[in-house]
């Protein structure tokens, strides 16, 4: 039977705090857009995995972190033109509103502080640091972390992965987004599902097949006013092709990609779409810890995922 995953890079201030012009909208609308896709998933029951920013579990920090080996002015922001926004640089009450939740979501790790590891200034010393800060946060809520995914995609450094005890990871998507993306779909009738395996260092990767936000601007306002929203007819064609198959259907996106009631529209209706495909086929809604397991069930992944808070 096929399977659908939706992963979630939950980031708030901290996936925009390296940018020279932070996206403002995006950025006012983490903790709305973290909050509407919560409580959605809640109503049709979808378990996601939840890949948080350690630095969002935090209470307080200094700003200055003089013990983490970031290149010089990576925490400026969170101590300069940041300082007061807490509501940016801190998010317990909303892991804690994840962890709370009736779906079995998993909790993942977007890293510490959102250090692109594909970058060459990423050294092996910063990788490890990243890790070891958030497995240091998770152990504090009496979690641990088994999957990553990797801040803007920039896969790098998974040999320290496979040292920091991490099991899975979001690989890169093999189909490309935007306008590019819907034409390989719908004329070139390209597959978005995708094939987890196990790399070299031993860990699963579960590939991205879509992004759901990946068409916007006035050409989602064009398409939407002649046709329908492009982003959910690419995940419903990526839904009924895993209904069909035994493949997997991977889609993924930002809490603050939701900036208005527009697209709080479109996730109800991919999700609507999901549960009622569920319902009708032998459709499963997994977490990448739940392929992970099934991918390399000798790890025992899945029970760890949900056992650590619980």
């Amino acid at each position: 039977m096929g399977s659908v995953v939706i992963s979630l890079d939950a980031e708030l201030g901290w996936g925009f705090h390296d940018l020279v012009t932070p996206p403002a909208e995006r950025v006012e609308a983490g903790r709305r857009g973290w909050s509407v896709m919560l409580e959605l998933l809640e109503e049709f029951e979808v378990p996601a995995t939840w890949a948080v920013v350690g630095h969002l579990m935090l209470d307080s920090c200094d700003g200055i972190h003089d013990d983490h080996p970031a290149p010089e002015g990576w925490f400026a922001r969170e101590r300069g033109e940041w300082a007061d926004r807490e509501d940016l640089r801190y998010g317990p009450d909303l892991v804690a509103d994840v962890l709370a939740a009736d779906a079995d979501h998993e909790f993942a790790s977007h890293t510490f502080s959102h250090v692109l590891f594909g970058r060459p200034e990423t050294d092996r010393e910063l990788a490890v640091a990243e890790l070891e800060r958030s497995r240091e946060i998770a152990a504090d809520w009496n979690l641990s972390i088994d999957t990553l995914v990797y801040p803007r995609n920039d896969v790098g450094h998974r040999d320290v992965l496979a040292e920091q005890g991490i099991t899975a990871y979001r690989g890169r998507s093999p189909t490309r987004d935007g306008v590019r993306g819907l034409f390989d779909s719908t004329v070139r009738d390209r597959s978005m599902l995708v094939e987890p395996v196990v790399d070299e260092y031993g860990l699963v990767n579960v590939p991205a097949s879509l992004f759901l936000f990946g068409f916007e601007g006035a050409a989602r306002t064009v398409a939407e006013s002649i046709w329908a929203d492009p982003m959910v007819e690419l995940a419903r064609r990526g839904i009924d092709e895993a209904a069909r198959t035994d493949g997997l259907f991977h889609m993924w996106l930002h809490p603050n990609n939701l900036t208005d009631e527009r697209d709080d529209r479109r996730m109800r209706a991919i999700l609507s779409y999901l549960d009622r495909q569920r319902a009708a086929t032998d459709l499963r809604v997994e977490t990448m810890a739940d392929v992970a397991d099934r991918v390399a069930p000798e790890s025992g992944f899945s029970e760890r995922a949900t056992a650590s808070w619980q």
